[in-house]
């Protein structure tokens, strides 16, 4: 029986045994990812291949390969498998173009990519996109590309390399880079945090963490990304700590990021901090105009070299968005994709009236607003102290400004669901959830309410 079951893996299917209309597929991806992604990115993959359990899928670019399988792979295989529940991987090819239709004789088989096996589990975390050459340096971050790059020259000489710095200054890229560079040579693990515990508790459940133990442990270069994602997790920095001796013991070279330095790592154990302390910690600051300027007409250059288009934004336009955006790289770049997707889809070159009012919203809420901000605001509102709500105790007093905090950190930051819950006193998404939908009703409902939300995002965006 099992060994009939194997047959049928990997089969071709014939025409007349497909299950999947594309179209339909498409407009799935149109209705859940947005009519500007989706024109952006989506609308020119095309179905090659079907096979039983997995897809051969083309798309135009290596770059837009790459976009997409960083951003947005998980999702579409979500999706798919709406369609067709037997699908657990996907293969990306690279197309040639012709005379506006896609010609599926010319596919470059070299640049077959990434696969998706068991979901989010398994695939190469490595972006070809994400390298030394296209990594913008600037004072907020030369310190940290310098050492980046020596631990490539000469390794085990600064173990472990330690990068810390906030959400979307180029940390992954940085890790990313160096597995991109040492990969010829040496057997790079390259990993987040989140993904060694999903291992790991897989490996748990099957009863496997012998191989578990083996797979992390035998590798020459261990690249960890968000360490911080560990905190409170004791079992999983139990077995960390246990494969951090290890590797070390044999001479790897471990590099770690995380989003403050070590010993600021809240609710992870001394032992640990005192490991990564005794490394090499680098930074990384927030950019400086000069740095957002040369992101943005670089991105711009690389966007106009991939997709063959002439992307027309004036130096005012270029300075208005560096200027305005005052968090992250991601960040930057996503509002300066936001802005050249409202010129696609519009087919016009933006003024900077048109910039000003594409973006009122997203400036608005993005100059200030993070998770520790909207925590302490909340907690000096109801004037209740900020441990007493992020505590377990369940009094309304308590239970109702901590949805408030919630709701508002689902509303106005860029964090996903269990990233609330973590800040949140390392709570189940499941809480925010219920938190979000507890306080759209009321203020839907109560006036009261309604008022008081609206005058905590007011002190928000002061």
């Amino acid at each position: 029986m099992d060994k009939n079951n194997t047959k049928k893996q990997n089969v071709y299917v014939s025409e007349e045994e497909k299950t999947l209309n594309w179209e339909d597929v498409q407009n799935s991806f149109k209705k859940s990812f947005g009519n500007e992604i989706y024109v952006s990115w989506l609308q020119k993959i095309s179905l090659i291949k079907e096979y039983n359990d997995y897809l051969i899928l083309g798309v135009p670019t290596r770059f837009s390969r790459d976009w997409i399988v960083s951003r947005y792979l998980d999702k579409i295989l979500e999706q798919v498998k709406s369609f067709k529940l037997s699908l657990n991987r996907i293969e990306f090819k690279i197309i040639e173009e012709s005379r506006g239709s896609t010609n599926l004789s010319k596919i470059d088989e070299i640049n077959k990519v990434t696969e998706i096996k068991d979901s989010i589990l398994n695939y190469n975390r490595l972006n070809p996109n994400l390298n030394f050459e296209n990594f913008i340096q600037g004072k907020s971050n030369e310190i940290a590309l310098s050492y980046s790059k020596k631990v490539c020259e000469h390794l085990s000489r600064y173990n472990p390399l330690y990068i810390c710095g906030g959400v979307g200054l180029g940390k992954t890229h940085l890790l990313n880079a160096i597995g991109l560079e040492l990969q010829s040579d040496n057997n790079v693990m390259f990993i987040s945090a989140e993904r060694f515990m999903y291992h790991f508790i897989k490996s748990i459940k099957k009863n496997d963490m012998v191989n578990f133990k083996d797979f992390f442990r035998k590798s020459s270069i261990f690249i960890i990304d968000d360490i911080q994602f560990m905190r409170g997790k004791e079992s999983l920095q139990e077995e960390f700590f246990h494969t951090f001796n290890s590797l070390m013991d044999k001479g790897s070279q471990i590099i770690i990021s995380a989003d403050r330095t070590p010993m600021k790592l809240d609710r992870i154990q001394e032992r640990i901090k005192s490991r990564l302390a005794g490394g090499l910690v680098v930074d990384i600051d927030t950019p400086d105009l000069e740095l957002k300027i040369n992101i943005i007409k670089k991105k711009i250059i690389e966007i106009e070299s991939q997709f063959k288009e002439n992307i027309n934004l004036n130096d005012d336009v270029i300075n208005y968005i560096a200027n305005e955006s005052k968090t992250s790289i991601r960040e930057l770049i996503g509002i300066l994709n936001r802005v050249i997707a409202f010129s696609r889809v519009h087919n016009k070159i933006l003024t900077m009236n048109d910039c000003k009012s594409i973006l009122k919203d997203v400036f608005n809420q993005i100059k200030v607003v993070t998770v520790d901000k909207i925590q302490n605001v909340v907690s000096n509102y109801f004037n209740i102290p900020l441990s007493e709500m992020l505590s377990q105790r369940r009094s309304r007093p308590l239970a109702r400004p901590r949805q408030i905090a919630m709701f508002l950190a689902k509303k106005m930051t860029a964090r996903s669901l269990p990233e609330i819950g973590r800040r949140f006193a390392n709570r189940d998404h499941t809480t925010v959830i219920h938190a979000v939908k507890t306080i759209t009703r009321l203020s839907e409902q109560d006036d009261e309410m309604k008022k008081n939300i609206n005058q905590i995002k007011s002190l928000l965006l002061e």
